[in-house]
């Protein structure tokens, strides 16, 4: 596995975690799912995501993004 795809299974972990914590505990958790969002798009804008960072520190090879 590459960091590419670490960061976007964790993106997508994330985000399916905060549903369903959103859907049944509180729909403050939404709040976690436009969080990712909006990191997932200034990553895609600037390049820097520091999940990718982390992920590349564990020793996970490079990918094309990151």
């Amino acid at each position: 596995m590459n960091v590419d795809k670490a960061v976007l299974s964790f993106a997508g972990i994330m985000i399916l975690v905060s549903v369903g914590l959103a859907w049944f505990a509180s729909l403050t958790w939404l709040l976690l799912t436009l969080f990712v969002g909006l990191n997932m798009l200034q990553a895609g804008i600037t390049g820097f995501c520091p999940a990718a960072i982390i992920f590349r520190k564990l020793g996970l090879q490079r990918g094309c993004a990151f």
